[in-house]
């Protein structure tokens, strides 16, 4: 198992394939495991890279630096460590507010920036969100796999397979209580969203219809100023595996192409005619 020691924590990682770097980060609970069925897809194309944050999947179970700005520096430090000067990153939900801060912090490192259903850049605060945290609290407490299996589901637009949202919910239970609680509060407090302008970065923004984050995912990528988007019907929050082919077709596309927008298009128009800025 490929770990490295980052910020003075063992933090796992892998790749696949030959190319342009691109790095995948997982959201609150998760882990690498999540980009099975997309990173198999780009690795003919790409030199795919995932990694687990401290204390969740296989990375090592840290006592401190459990908040985004931490998060955002290990991916630099993981990134120093496989020699990538610039690479792409690809972040969903938590894994996509990091996006925002490495944005904002270490814009000289991102060639592209990918945010999956991203966390709120203004923090978690919608109406019965404590209530919603403090039943997956319990839920955790008590290891109800069954119970959680159930809402997930229920809450799940398309179908999965049992024994992969089993497993899914297996490893959202482990990780570690500074992990859980402490980028919990990190989300909630951070305030970036008066930042985003600052990210020049070319940005794609994939959503789902179904997810509950879908208007604060609108209303941040409404307010980067270089950013493409593209909303999933009858997705929800899980998109790397939820449509794990439509999604990588989409990434690859981005990947190839970068932003295209209307304003982008009369760009090209106007140099076609010969028309200067």
């Amino acid at each position: 198992m490929p770990t490295a020691v980052i910020n003075g924590v063992r933090l796992f990682y892998d790749q696949r394939g030959q190319g342009e770097p691109v790095l995948f980060q997982h959201g609150y609970t998760g882990f690498h495991d999540q980009w099975d069925g997309v990173v198999p897809r780009l690795a003919g194309r790409y030199r795919c890279i995932v990694m687990d944050a401290r204390g969740a999947g296989d990375s090592e179970h840290a006592v401190d630096g459990y908040t985004i700005e931490q998060y955002a520096a290990d991916v630099i430090g993981m990134a120093d460590h496989l020699g990538l000067g610039r690479f792409t990153y690809v972040g969903h939900s938590m894994g996509g507010l990091i996006g925002m801060q490495l944005g904002i912090s270490y814009p000289e490192r991102l060639e592209r920036l990918v945010l999956v259903a991203p966390a709120p850049a203004d923090g978690i605060k919608f109406p019965g969100v404590a209530e919603r945290r403090a039943h997956g609290l319990d839920l955790r407490q008590r290891h109800a796999v069954e119970e959680s299996l159930r809402e997930q589901v229920a809450l799940t637009a398309r179908e999965r397979s049992r024994d992969d949202m089993i497993r899914e919910i297996e490893r959202n239970f482990s990780v570690s209580d500074g992990h859980y609680e402490g980028s919990w509060r990190s989300m909630e407090s951070i305030d970036l969203g008066d930042r985003l302008a600052e990210i020049q970065t070319p940005t794609l923004v994939m959503a789902g219809a179904a997810d509950f984050l879908l208007a604060s995912n609108l209303k941040d990528f409404q307010r980067l100023p270089n950013a493409t988007l593209h909303v999933f019907s009858r997705v929800s929050h899980g998109l790397p595996y939820e449509i794990a082919e439509a999604f990588s077709e989409v990434l690859a596309d981005f990947l190839e192409h970068g932003v295209v927008t209307a304003a982008t298009l009369q760009r090209q128009l106007r140099v076609g005619i010969g028309v200067s800025e």
